[in-house]
């Protein structure tokens, strides 16, 4: 055996991780350009962990199977409150 043969071969998966955000986003996104609502589709999404309710366009439906469904809720809220509260 050679030396090469006896060291371990290294593999990096390049780094995908899109913050919520941006998920949501793009995920508006897709489901604009097919057709559908997207805060119908989103909370019907978060309200049954039903992936079917996110279209698959774009990548859409595995970007927001990624995130924790109470992130997505902890995301909306957070920018509702900061942009209600800024208002008043």
């Amino acid at each position: 055996m050679g030396d090469n043969e006896r060291q371990t071969q290294f593999f990096k998966v390049p780094d995908e991780t899109k913050d919520v955000s941006e998920v949501l986003e793009l995920v508006c996104k897709a489901l604009t350009k097919k057709g559908y609502n997207p805060v119908n589709q989103i909370v019907g999404y978060i309200m049954s962990g039903d992936p079917t309710y996110i279209t698959s366009f774009n990548n859409a439906r595995s970007m927001i199977m990624k995130v924790e469904r109470d992130e997505l809720i902890e995301e909306v809220l957070t920018y509702y409150i900061n942009n209600k509260m800024t208002d008043e």
